[in-house]
């Protein structure tokens, strides 16, 4: 099971940890303490969280400049494996990404709602990488 400490959590976001802790506090982020007594976050509670708080979709953007290197880490928020082909979709904090690769390349990476995953946008296409575990 991935889960995430409250500073992870911030970043990923883009917000402060005190935001985190009073998501936390308040229910609206479900924590659990390590042994230690720190607070973690489950992946998929966390996948849920953004899921259920991301921003609608802007469909009329101004876009003034782009990278073809353009890198978003976030959490995965769904994986649909059918046939050959499977959806990945990863919320970077106010970014969805979604990337459609073969179901091998999802089988091979392990993705599950709640992994920590990064998008890499480069021309048309959407490769998502799963960094190394600490």
């Amino acid at each position: 099971m991935t889960t995430y400490r409250v500073g992870q959590v911030a970043e990923l976001l883009g917000v402060s940890t005190d935001t985190v802790r009073r998501w936390g506090d308040s229910g609206r982020l479900r924590m659990l303490r390590d042994e230690g007594g720190q607070r973690l976050v489950d992946g998929p509670d966390l996948a849920r969280f953004l899921t259920d708080t991301s921003p609608p979709v802007e469909t009329e953007l101004l876009i003034v400049g782009e990278s073809a290197r353009n890198r978003f880490p976030g959490v995965v928020t769904k994986v649909e494996k059918d046939g050959l082909v499977a959806v990945v979709h990863i919320q970077a904090g106010p970014h969805r990404v979604v990337s459609l690769m073969t179901r091998e390349a999802a089988d091979e990476l392990g993705l599950e709602p709640g992994d920590l995953a990064v998008g890499v946008v480069k021309a048309t296409n959407v490769v998502v990488e799963v960094p190394r575990s600490e």
